[in-house]
């Protein structure tokens, strides 16, 4: 697709794809990886250039869409609100108007969603949410490739979408924007969310942006969220930018530790995810990150893999 295309997409919510759509990325993304496992050269995205944009700091998501752009055979430009005029008082439609004119897709990470949408309204090429205050779409598709790997692949390999319908995933603690974009999933792949957080932190479905739901059950007490569940996840307790509320939530978060006795109530091949960093002793006791049921550091990986996907489909349309 070329800048300007009618047909261009941008990946600003979970909820901008549909479920068939969803079914080809997990597709190229486990053919993808096989191909990274097996050392095979793929590189689609050669001369295509991937501009990074962080308002908050990063990790797992600078890596994953640095190396995979790399190993798509593009190129990364790395911007901060330190060292360009993001941090200054450019108008974020103009930064949109002149970076778009220069590479071939972006990605930001920042605070609030009215940032990146104001900045896709204005983008010549597709923009893609690294992390949002209300969102975190390219996690949630990590974490579903991932469940999908463990407990979806047929004999030959091959993705089974049918895997999700009637699951149940248990989020315990805030009600964030992985619960929010947990809910999107859920309303569009056909799963259940046990939902439970501590008074004061709800999920808001109208912030969540859900229509049915019928997708989402809410559930005072943790460990019956956990009940029956397929998957058990969490977050932290206090998110980037909530800092100066860090003591308040810890008093108020204290009896949603997912722990040894949670992990019970799910079923017995349950898996646990955490989109990391974690910290032991306070969301998730180190039992259970550090346990057999425990995929964190393949979900971590598949952060890459899945993020190469979404690149090539949003660039290329369907491959295969």
């Amino acid at each position: 697709m070329k800048p300007g295309d009618s047909l261009m997409r941008h990946y600003l919510q979970f909820k901008d794809l549909r479920a068939e759509e969803y079914g080809h990325l997990f597709d190229r993304a486990s053919i993808i990886k096989r191909r990274f496992k097996n050392y095979e050269r793929y590189q689609p995205l050669a001369d295509r250039t991937l501009a990074m944009i962080f308002e908050k700091a990063s990790t797992r998501t600078r890596v994953s869409f640095e190396a995979g752009m790399y190993q798509m055979g593009g190129s990364v430009v790395h911007l901060t609100t330190g060292d360009s005029q993001l941090g200054r008082a450019e108008p974020i439609e103009d930064s949109a108007r002149v970076i778009s004119r220069m590479v071939d897709i972006v990605m930001i990470r920042t605070f609030e969603q009215t940032k990146i949408e104001r900045f896709a309204a204005h983008s010549r090429v597709p923009v893609i949410n690294g992390l949002t205050n209300e969102y975190h779409p390219c996690q949630i598709l990590a974490d579903l490739f991932t469940f999908i790997e463990q407990r979806g692949m047929d004999r030959r390999g091959a993705i089974d979408m049918d895997c999700l319908k009637g699951r149940v995933v248990a989020w315990v603690g805030d009600g964030n924007n992985m619960a929010n974009t947990w809910l999107q999933a859920a309303e569009i792949l056909g799963f259940t969310v046990h939902v439970s957080t501590p008074s004061g932190y709800e999920v808001d479905p109208a912030v969540a942006g859900i229509k049915d739901t019928g997708c989402y059950k809410v559930f005072k007490d943790p460990k019956e969220a956990c009940r029956g569940a397929d998957l058990v996840t969490t977050d932290v307790w206090t998110s980037m930018g909530y800092e100066a509320e860090n003591e308040a939530r810890r008093a108020a978060f204290a009896d949603w530790c997912v722990d040894a006795g949670m992990m019970a109530m799910a079923k017995p091949d349950a898996l646990f995810m955490h989109c990391l960093p974690a910290h032991r002793g306070e969301e998730v006791a180190a039992d259970v990150i550090d346990g057999p049921q425990s995929v964190v550091w393949d979900e971590a990986e598949n952060r890459m893999h899945v993020q190469k996907a979404l690149m090539e489909y949003l660039l290329l349309g369907r491959i295969g």
